[in-house]
């Protein structure tokens, strides 16, 4: 980092600390670093919309301050863009915290500048379990492919699957998942017979198809992000005859995140899934959650697991800003939420003191038709999943 960009974002720090820690009233500003263009503009979305209802529901200030959000667009995973949006908001927006961060490298590209300029940065969604790692002042209110990952391996075991296939993105959390996989199937009995890693940008499925088919495999772990890539692949896996062969599909939960469904139609019935948040929780607060996000924007069609993340990371920048007083104290900040506990619609969550991220209930889904649409439907849950890949191998 240059002497310049160092000076920048500590006079940034430094004028925070004399706005949001006056006597008086301030407004703190929280920037938000998403994809609301592009391939991946329902991610954008999703945060924005949950961040609002939060707000809805807990007012815009927390004691005298006013806390504001500003949005910057990331189209597509891009570090570089990454790490010049984040310095702008620092620079010039003054932000005193960052948050939201769709894919992993993004994520990481700022661990530079909030060390720099102390503020914390709260990931609502890339999944990496080594990003929090990368600096004290990461909190992730999301999950990891690790946490997701180890109940489903031990889950396929049990039900007697012997032999499975592997097909992920080729970023950190794709290896992220193929790693937990592979570890905890073998563990349990189960033998992986092919790895396959498939570039992030790919849209052509039907080679990969083709290689699990001739695997021999009883069933396959997929994982890729969210979104139009996610859809390809399920639409590929019953297009090219392995739903009618037998073959068993599991996964993350972006696989089926909810508002692909109705694309995917007929093809997603079946698939299995373990994640933080199906749509159809049976809780309270989820029912509250979603009436508030009907009554303000028409419709909860929207709503999927990046929704809570940021609906929970809006929540720990409230209570990081109540603890610290409205002060500019990244770190002091941080502390003040480890081990803080509380409800979300997704049920009880506790931020781990040691990998900052959360520890939370992780649920066993199935693709059924529900009062006319289909809905991850939960049949089981593990409560209490920890980051089971924060420093592995260290």
């Amino acid at each position: 980092m240059t002497r310049t960009l160092r000076n920048a974002l500590l006079g940034a720090a430094f004028g925070l600390a004399l706005t949001a820690g006056s006597a008086g009233a301030a407004t703190i500003k929280v920037g938000v670093v998403a994809p609301f263009s592009g391939p991946f503009a329902l991610v954008g979305k999703t945060f924005k919309e949950a961040i609002e209802v939060y707000q809805a529901e807990h007012g815009k200030t927390v004691g005298n301050d006013t806390v504001e959000f500003v949005y910057k667009d990331l189209d597509q995973a891009n570090p570089a863009q990454s790490k010049a949006l984040s310095q702008e908001l620092i620079v010039k927006e003054k932000v005193g915290y960052l948050a939201g961060y769709f894919f992993t490298p993004d994520a990481l590209a700022v661990a530079p500048l909030i060390d720099e300029a102390n503020i914390p940065c709260v990931i609502f969604n890339a999944a990496t379990s080594a990003i929090t790692e990368k600096s004290p002042r990461y909190v992730r209110t999301s999950f990891t492919l690790w946490q997701n990952t180890v109940p489903l391996a031990e889950y396929m075991a049990k039900q007697g699957i012997k032999k499975v296939v592997t097909a992920v993105s080729d970023y950190g959390p794709g290896i992220d998942g193929e790693t937990a996989f592979k570890a905890t199937f073998e563990k349990n009995g189960g033998t992986v017979v092919d790895t396959i890693r498939m570039p992030l940008k790919s849209n052509d499925f039907a080679p990969f198809m083709q290689r699990i088919k001739d695997a021999g495999a009883e069933a396959i772990y997929a994982f890729l992000p969210a979104g139009p890539t996610t859809l390809a692949f399920a639409k590929s896996f019953s297009d090219n005859g392995l739903k009618a062969a037998g073959i068993k599909f599991f996964g993350p939960g972006d696989i089926t995140q909810e508002p692909d469904l109705p694309a995917l139609g007929d093809a997603a019935l079946g698939i299995t899934t373990t994640f933080n948040y199906s749509r159809v929780h049976d809780s309270a607060m989820n029912k509250a959650f979603l009436a508030k996000h009907k009554e303000m924007f028409g419709s909860t069609d929207t709503v999927t697991f990046t929704s809570v993340g940021a609906y929970d990371g809006a929540h720990v920048i409230y209570q990081m800003i109540k603890n610290t007083g409205g002060k500019s104290d990244g770190a002091k900040a941080v502390e003040s939420v480890k081990g803080m506990s509380w409800e979300s619609p997704r049920g009880p969550l506790t931020i781990d003191p040691n990998s900052r991220h959360v520890t939370q209930t992780i649920y066993l889904r199935t693709v059924e038709p529900v009062d006319g649409k289909l809905e991850n439907v939960e049949k089981a849950a593990f409560a209490n999943q920890p980051d089971y890949g924060y420093k592995v191998g260290k």
